[in-house]
């Protein structure tokens, strides 16, 4: 099952999207400009093999929840999230608001 729903940070609207599979979940929350997702994420093939997209991404690890993902810990950013000052350690929360603020 796919389910999205928005997902209300400050005075911005994400997307939050989660897919059920079978043993595991993807989740995601996402804006305009970047998103954060669950551990599935593979934030060194989107440095390395798909620079040339900029994609500006962050990944939290052990969450199984949108709202753990959104209040837990980076691990992990992309070079392109980290030119935004998205840095490991930060909140999925705001690395979300530092994101789409980096593009008003």
């Amino acid at each position: 099952m796919i389910s999205l729903k928005p997902v209300h940070i400050e005075d911005y609207t994400f997307m939050a999207t989660t897919v059920e599979l079978p043993g595991t979940k993807l989740m995601t929350v996402s804006g305009d400009t970047g998103y954060i997702m669950c551990g599935a994420l593979d934030v060194q093939l989107l440095n390395e093999k798909l620079a040339h997209r900029q994609i500006v991404a962050a990944r939290a690890l052990g969450v199984r929840s949108i709202d753990e993902l959104i209040h837990a810990p980076l691990s992990d950013v992309t070079l392109e999230a980290s030119k935004k000052g998205v840095q490991p350690g930060m909140s999925g929360k705001d690395a979300l608001l530092r994101m789409h603020k980096q593009s008003d």
